[in-house]
């Protein structure tokens, strides 16, 4: 198994808590930490007064040497798909092929509105659909250096290079979030790692899991599909609410759950106060990963 950090949100006052845990982490056996990546989360949630998540994978890049850095998720439309490409591409090189690149549709109307364009859901997925081609043809490193010229109906380039490649091949590994069927389809054909959110149902998960799995057996590569879910017993209702009592014993019956459920990725929600959030982190790392990572 292997154990992903998730950063609750990327707000501003949690900056503090997240630039000191995640090199904390990386002397530990975390695979990854992950963080959403939204401008604006409105007041129901959280606010608006935020980090621009590339950027601080930037700078934890560079005070990490192991760990793997993403999102939970990017949302495609968001921005246009060929500068995403040079992003994530950019990351990877200088974090020595550490990137995992997060894929979603969008569900913020506030920030489209505020910083790009909204749409109705047909339409962001089909963006989401268009604009992963695109980067995905522009990180092939059978193309080299040649030039890429891609007309669809939301997105062209002429002439578009994205050099150097992602360390990672074929790329960096994407990590889906969507929760709509044509995005668990979306996901079968290219996810490497499918996150199977905590609020389905066990009957929606299962149906979710057919539907990606299927996809993923049409395109041959049921065998590269792993899942993710989000440990329960560290989550909370809200960013506003108190972080659950850790207990090692609930916790390590929550991962020995997750693995029963066939989930290879665990990701464990990270938030509130620095001194709180180390002592989770460490005792964590120390207590349970070493009986599952071998598992």
């Amino acid at each position: 198994m292997k154990f992903i950090l998730g950063s609750w949100g990327n707000w501003y006052s949690g900056w503090e808590t997240v630039k000191k845990v995640v090199p904390e982490a990386d002397n530990l056996s975390y695979w990854g930490f992950v963080m959403p990546d939204h401008y604006m989360w409105g007041p129901q949630m959280g606010g608006d007064s935020t980090l621009d998540t590339w950027i601080v994978l930037t700078y934890l890049a560079a005070k990490t040497e192991k760990i793997r850095l993403g999102t939970l998720v990017t949302p495609i439309p968001f921005r246009p798909p060929s500068m995403m490409a040079k992003m994530v591409s950019t990351l990877d090189v200088i974090s020595n092929g550490r990137t995992i690149f997060g894929v979603g549709a969008g569900w913020s109307q506030t920030e489209f509105e505020g910083y790009s364009s909204w749409d109705e859901p047909k339409t962001r997925v089909d963006k989401t659909i268009e604009g992963l081609e695109l980067i995905l043809r522009l990180w092939d490193s059978a193309n080299a250096s040649s030039p890429v010229n891609f007309k669809g109906k939301h997105y062209s380039t002429i002439g578009a290079v994205v050099e150097p490649k992602p360390i990672q091949k074929p790329h960096p590994p994407l990590l889906f979030g969507g929760t709509a069927p044509r995005m668990y389809r979306l996901a079968g054909r290219y996810a490497d790692i499918c996150l199977i959110p905590p609020w389905l149902t066990p009957e929606k998960a299962d149906e979710a899991k057919k539907i990606i799995l299927e996809e993923a057996k049409r395109h041959d590569r049921h065998a590269s599909i792993s899942f993710a879910e989000i440990l329960r017993e560290a989550m909370t209702d809200s960013p506003q609410s108190a972080r659950p009592k850790y207990e090692v014993q609930s916790y390590s019956r929550g991962v020995e759950r997750l693995r029963n459920s066939g989930s290879e990725y665990v990701i464990i929600p990270v938030f509130g106060p620095y001194e709180v959030v180390s002592d989770i982190v460490n005792d964590f790392g120390r207590q349970i990963i070493p009986s599952y990572i071998s598992k």
